[in-house]
């Protein structure tokens, strides 16, 4: 049984680690900026790992002698491993991209590593001791400057056949309204994906024009009465239930955790729910949509939840 599971955030700008001991409690945290080129971050990964351990006093699980500690390795990318190449896709750090990041580390290292998707992570810390713990299926969302999500069920991450389940953001937005046309072009080369109506910018820019990205404030500026906060809201919380109620239509989670800069919103838990029977196929919609508890330490906590207390 290992003693503390350590866990990576691995981001554009920083790379942070966590540490959990065996009850899940959180004994270290620490960031370092990340070097933004390949080799260089591995080794910079590699150097931060090795000074958590020595600073707890242990060693990879796999090494175990009498009397040490041991400490387990997940880290969480904002990207996946292809299951066919183990190489990385979808990273949005795009330098990441095609390296076999796991490969690397694990050799740097000279230990087992265990890489998930960011969202996956989010989704996963949440499960276990968050907004969704004790919820058998939880649906955790990330809507910031883009939009991703992770599917847990039974405490375990659900990746799918290509490592791609909870692409959330790239499924078109259904039952589109007059508003919502024409279909707005998306970076992954199709048209009318959710990321592009409710995506932190998408939101700034309805409310204060094309360019805007910033939504601080959208709430209190419709409560004073600004028409064109009101009107994005307005769209948005429409817009945002229709995409929950297609999750809760292919998969029927127990529980929707919101993270991201949107979560922040407080009307999304007032107003989204009541919208959702129009579009929900069962009599009465009893989802929950809630906010996160682990802010923006879930990607990290959850990086961490990869290994199970046992191994």
């Amino acid at each position: 049984m290992a003693d503390y599971r350590l866990g990576i955030d691995l981001g554009g700008t920083k790379i942070e680690i966590a540490a959990l001991n065996r009850q899940g409690d959180l004994v270290l945290r620490e960031r370092i900026p990340n070097p933004g080129v390949y080799p260089e971050m591995v080794l910079a990964i590699r150097d931060l790992v090795a000074g958590v351990d020595h600073r707890l006093g242990s060693v990879p699980s796999h090494r175990v002698s009498a009397g040490q500690h041991t400490s387990t390795l997940g880290i969480g990318i904002p990207g996946s491993i292809s299951p066919e190449t183990g190489l990385i896709k979808n990273a949005n750090a795009t330098w990441l991209n095609n390296q076999p990041f796991g490969q690397d580390l694990e050799s740097a290292l000279a230990r087992p590593v265990r890489t998930e998707n960011d969202a996956n992570c989010f989704a996963l810390s949440e499960a276990a001791d968050g907004a969704g713990k004790g919820a058998t299926t939880v649906f955790g969302i990330i809507v910031g400057t883009g939009m991703g999500s992770g599917i847990v069920n039974r405490g375990r991450v659900l990746e799918g056949q290509h490592h791609i389940a909870g692409e959330w953001g790239h499924i078109p937005l259904p039952w589109p309204a007059p508003e919502d046309q024409p279909a707005r072009a998306c970076f992954c080369g199709n048209t009318g994906c959710m990321e592009r109506y409710l995506c932190g910018p998408a939101l700034a820019a309805d409310w204060l024009g094309e360019g805007n990205r910033n939504t601080a404030g959208i709430e209190d500026a419709a409560k004073n009465g600004d028409q064109a906060a009101i009107g994005a809201l307005n769209r948005y919380m429409e817009r945002f239930a229709r995409a929950c109620a297609l999750a809760i239509n292919f998969l029927d989670p127990n529980v929707i955790v919101v993270g991201g800069g949107i979560s922040n919103l407080k009307s999304l838990y007032e107003r989204v729910p009541p919208l959702l029977a129009k579009h929900v196929i069962t009599p009465t919609c009893t989802t929950p949509i809630v906010k996160n508890i682990h802010g923006d330490s879930s990607g990290v906590r959850g990086a961490a939840w990869l290994w199970d207390v046992t191994e």
